[in-house]
């Protein structure tokens, strides 16, 4: 995750009754990422949000609010039924993970303790980041969903600790409602953050009144504390064999960036710029002939990578193999950026690396 923002159709922790009508306003907006909670409208009603989420090329969250066993469990199949992309929250991981071991849900539960409802993080510093700790080893787990501003002690430490501890992503969630939060989140090494109940209440500075400026107005901060993240992104760079040096070239112009970063490479790509530059992280794939691309594909599909640069030959039989037009398909599908060329790309580092 790039450090994006989630909207969420919620209010004092529960789904608004009119979450179905709100969601054109915050797709007008700009919102693509887009969550409720599993309270406050019947399951048929999530289910017609979703399917309205997912039909305009949104990314649809469901946080689950649950503190009992069966609640937790019921939600998680809830998640399941409904088909959304991510599910948040939860406390008890060793239940739900098995569930969605073969579903194509990420799941992100919370860390620490969780009391009340509204919802608190209790606990210290120390046992909450052991807890992110414990829940990132699980390999069903794919990230946390940390309650950051619902803890009452040092928050900015808090966030620290637990992204620091983590080498999954982190959404804080609860209570974001100012622009200086925003910024300590990304700041703290967060990939997302949730806003619902603040955004309804209109409390962050617009041009006009109204949620599809309130929306406008958190992207616009979100964009300017993307440039201040320090969360590392996972960025796929690939090449044509022709376009293997161009490629090499550009890595290296842009070395000291791609270093603080996590880059996936298919097979040749990835050994040619592993020996160009050792200290780079390459999570090489297998070679394209073999089903690297593929790979990637599956990458982007899984919303894995936060951005595919893949220097094509445009007159090579490559600049029309069907295997990086399924990428082009598959990154529009995900909203991912990809560049097909060292202009394009450049543009990419400026905007999220």
């Amino acid at each position: 995750m790039a450090f994006d923002f989630i909207f969420m159709l919620t209010e004092n922790d529960s789904t608004i009754p009119d979450a179905r009508s709100r969601l054109e306003d915050v797709l007008a907006g700009g919102a693509r990422h887009i969550g409720f909670k599993d309270v406050g409208l019947p399951f048929d009603e999530l289910k017609a949000l979703t399917g309205a989420i997912r039909d305009s090329g949104g990314r649809a969250y469901l946080e689950v609010v649950s503190l009992d066993e069966e609640s937790e469990l019921r939600s998680a199949r809830a998640a399941i039924e409904l088909e959304v992309d991510c599910l948040l929250g939860g406390t008890r991981a060793d239940l739900v993970a098995p569930l969605l071991r073969y579903q194509p849900i990420r799941y992100y539960p919370f860390p620490g303790t969780i009391a009340g409802h509204p919802s608190v993080l209790t606990g210290t510093i120390k046992e909450i980041a052991e807890s992110a700790k414990m829940l990132t080893d699980l390999e069903t787990v794919h990230g946390l969903d940390l309650l950051a501003y619902r803890f009452e002690g040092d928050v900015q430490e808090l966030m620290k600790a637990v992204c620091e501890t983590s080498d999954k992503p982190v959404i804080m969630a609860g209570s974001i409602d100012q622009e200086e939060r925003i910024i300590a989140a990304a700041e703290a090494g967060a990939s997302g953050f949730t806003v619902g109940t603040a955004a309804f209440e209109g409390v962050f500075p617009a041009s006009k009144k109204g949620l599809v400026a309130q929306v406008q107005s958190i992207l616009s901060m979100t964009g300017e504390a993307r440039q201040r993240s320090s969360a590392p992104k996972r960025v796929a760079l690939v090449a044509h064999n022709n376009r293997k040096s161009h490629l090499k070239a550009w890595v290296n112009r842009h070395r000291a960036n791609l270093l603080r970063h996590k880059i996936v490479c298919t097979g040749g790509t990835g050994s040619m710029l592993a020996e160009a530059e050792p200290d780079f992280f390459i999570h090489r794939l297998q070679r394209g002939s073999h089903g690297g691309d593929q790979q990637l594909g599956a990458l982007l599909a899984t919303g894995e990578l936060d951005a595919v640069i893949f220097f094509a030959d445009p007159h090579g039989p490559g600049a029309t193999d069907v295997d990086l037009l399924a990428l082009i398909r598959l990154a529009i599908q995900h909203d991912t950026p990809i560049a097909c060329s060292p202009a394009a790309a450049d543009m990419i580092v400026t905007a999220i690396l």
